[in-house]
């Protein structure tokens, strides 16, 4: 049986010192084999700092997706060429949406991927909500409503792809698969101030691209389970979206990083 800690939303570009590394400490004591990140871990700046001091504290392999959050100040192709960086000087990070399929116990696989709003779900056109994401992100500023929607579309499709390929071949051998991603793929587990995403939220709080994949294998798979595990709208809430497949997302505080649930995997 081994022992794994997960925690998404983390915010450390807002949180002192003392408060970062009290958070790591706390990691560290789960005497955990292994951690899940899920994503916003800071900024594109100082991300990758974070990452490398929590490991060197927790001594563990990170596994890790990344948040829109981190790419903020930044583009999407500098943090993921920065991200690749880090984890080739760095063994014991491992960002999933380049480590194709991770064997953590004898039945059950992991698998990730950052994910991103697609503004599928709900009603982008009306909707009145304007993330940061859209003028702190090189790739989404400056586009009309219409334009934004196509490369929101397209980074949707680029996580269905992902997880088309690597949850296909984790159940090939594994009973059990955990798919790690920052934003939720189905309206059902998208939790906002306590209740689910409405029309003007959820075009920018699911991926129903990712969703709709997971959900397709998994009917293809009804002796397989798979769980999801996601963050990005800081509400906590358990989905069952089909008998073998259940997300949990985390909940978040800014400036209070903290340990979502210790999970034990065989």
């Amino acid at each position: 049986m081994k022992r794994i800690v997960w925690a998404t939303d983390l915010h450390l570009n807002f949180v002192p010192d003392q408060v970062t590394f009290a958070f790591y400490e706390a990691v560290a004591n789960q005497n955990a084999d292994a951690v899940l990140i899920a994503g916003d871990i800071a900024e594109a700046h100082n991300f990758a700092r974070h990452l490398q001091d929590m490991q060197a504290v927790v001594s563990r392999p990170i596994y890790f997706v990344l948040g829109n959050h981190d790419y903020y100040h930044g583009s999407i192709q500098k943090v993921r060429a920065e991200t690749r960086r880090l984890c080739e000087r760095n063994s014991n990070l491992i960002w999933l949406n380049d480590a194709g399929v991770v064997k953590l116990g004898r039945d059950t696989a992991l698998v990730g991927h950052d994910g991103w709003a697609d503004g599928r779900l709900g009603d982008y056109r009306n909707s009145k909500i304007r993330l940061n994401d859209y003028v702190l992100i090189d790739e989404l500023m400056g586009h009309s409503r219409q334009e934004l929607l196509g490369v929101l579309n397209q980074l949707g499709d680029e996580a269905a792809g992902h997880f088309r390929h690597v949850l296909t071949d984790a159940l090939e051998e594994h009973t059990k698969v955990i798919a790690l991603t920052h934003v939720p793929p189905f309206l059902e587990a998208s939790w906002h101030d306590g209740q689910l995403s409405d029309d003007d939220w959820a075009p920018h709080f699911t991926c129903m691209a990712a969703g709709e994949v997971m959900r397709t294998i998994m009917m293809g798979h009804t002796d397989k389970q798979l769980l999801v595990l996601c963050g990005h709208t800081h509400g906590a809430g358990e989905a069952d979206i089909e008998p073998n497949l259940h997300v949990s997302t985390g909940g978040a505080v800014y400036g209070h990083p903290t340990v979502q649930s210790l999970i034990e995997v065989q």
